[in-house]
């Protein structure tokens, strides 16, 4: 059935995905188990179809998942709704206090809860489309620059910061905890914006809101917690302040954030310091800056929607043979379960690294995905990409309506304009969460705009 004269059909729906007391969490360089829940997790789902056209987007709160658990989430969801895999979207908020799904640094995966992870977010997308109906939708924009800072600087001449793996000095410092006072300035701008799409019955009831902001995370919160972070504030924040009703769904999607967060090293904030105070300050105030725009949105019944996919190979930093017999043999000496958060402590885990690294395939298959929804559109890319990217696919747009959704269809981790990865800095030090080469980024945002641009078929 052709989309001409068809009217929008939207559903959202949410599924519980907290995990257990005692799983192992990610975020760290080492592991922690959750002793204390704050707020439960959830897979959200956002299901849009009009004529034979349907995009599902999920966003689940947890720090990363990879492409081989989201394919298979996928694939569940594909076959009890025989949808092309290619029209759904599915990311991690990247929050650092949810279950571990992936290896990150000495941090295992729980396996028992990874196991139960696409079945909540086939769920999610189940519940959504049985609740599909009559719709409109529009896009909006707000402006938040005081919660995204830059975290990477420009330090002092005196200030020495090492390469772990290369053992070279880095020409930033990556949160430069204890060395405030040497600290020049931040190195690149964030992405000051907040957007979103909003989507109401044709009787302006809420049905959901999906928003998009570049701010890492916040983490104000003490290690062994289960928190959504400031993703659950802003959406439980947006549904009491647009007075919605219970079922809608807020989601808040993690924009170009891999060089950005909210700690304050210039100390030019004056956020509160009690636990989960800056968190729920930051989620309110976004939640009542996107309120504001409501009143000037433009809604549409009918919008064009399409979706493009492809499958973009970047070649991988590996160690070669031998980096791979001096990281063997430092990982023969080292005690690992005694690691200490000092520079000896990063050169083992980085070497480490780099034998597990060395595993990898040379070249990386990275997904690049859009989906055109009426007047605008919609970019994911399956890593931590910096803000700069993301300002620049803007500039290139022209004012269209348009996001970047992050950790989405996968992580291949850090992923740097080559300018910042020669700079050094955490986000450059060469690892399974960072080993994409210096060509990576402009592929990745190449490719994406050039299917922003390509006509749908």
């Amino acid at each position: 059935m052709s989309q001409a004269n068809q009217t929008l059909l939207a559903g959202a729906a949410s599924v519980d995905t907290t995990p257990p007391l005692g799983t192992i969490i990610n975020g760290d360089f080492i592991p922690h188990y959750a002793k204390f829940i704050h707020d439960p997790l959830y897979a959200k789902a956002l299901w849009l179809e009009i004529g034979e056209t349907i995009l599902v987007f999920v966003v689940v709160d947890i720090c990363v998942m990879g492409q081989e658990l989201i394919n298979q989430a996928k694939a569940l969801i594909c076959k009890a709704q025989g949808l092309d895999p290619a029209c759904i979207m599915v990311s991690s908020t990247h929050t650092h206090a949810a279950g571990a799904v992936e290896e990150v640094h000495l941090v295992a995966a729980d396996l028992a809860y990874r196991k139960r992870v696409p079945e909540y977010i086939a769920d999610a997308v189940a519940l959504a489309g049985k609740k599909k109906q009559p719709a409109q939708l529009a896009f909006g924009t707000a402006q938040a620059p005081e919660h995204a800072v830059c975290r990477r600087f420009w330090m002092k001449d005196n200030f020495t910061s090492i390469n772990p793996v290369s053992g070279e000095q880095d020409a930033i410092k990556t949160n430069p905890f204890g060395a405030e006072h040497q600290i020049l300035s931040p190195v690149s701008k964030p992405d000051p914006e907040l957007a979103f799409l909003a989507v109401r019955t044709l009787k302006d009831e809420w049905i959901s809101v999906l928003a998009n902001y570049s701010m890492h995370y916040v983490g104000d919160w003490e290690s062994g917690t289960i928190t959504a972070d400031y993703f659950g504030t802003f959406s439980k924040a947006l549904k009491q302040q647009l007075g919605a009703k219970e079922d809608f769904i807020g989601i808040l999607s993690n924009g170009t954030s891999g060089d950005i967060n909210i700690w304050d090293f210039l100390k030019e904030k004056k956020y509160p310091e009690t636990y989960f105070a800056k968190g729920q300050l930051i989620g309110e105030d976004l939640a009542a800056k996107l309120v504001e725009q409501i009143a000037e949105l433009t809604w549409e019944t009918q919008p064009n929607l399409a979706y493009r996919h492809a499958v973009v190979e970047v070649k991988r930093r590996l160690p070669n043979e031998k980096e791979l017999a001096e990281a063997s043999e430092k990982v023969g000496r080292g005690d690992y379960e005694n690691l200490q958060p000092n520079q000896e402590g990063w050169e083992y885990l980085y070497a480490r690294e780099q034998v597990l690294l060395a595993g990898f395939p040379a070249v990386a298959k990275c997904p690049v995905q859009v989906f055109d929804v009426g007047p605008g559109c919609i970019g994911a890319l399956p890593g931590e990409i910096f803000a700069e990217t993301g300002l620049k696919i803007k500039k290139e747009l022209n004012g269209k309506p348009y996001f970047t959704i992050c950790l989405a269809n996968g992580n291949l981790g850090y992923v740097p304009p080559l300018h910042e990865l020669e700079r050094g800095g955490y986000e450059s030090w060469r690892c399974r969460i960072s080993n994409l080469d210096g060509s990576a980024e402009e592929t990745l945002r190449s490719k994406l705009l050039e299917m922003i641009r390509a006509v749908p078929s």
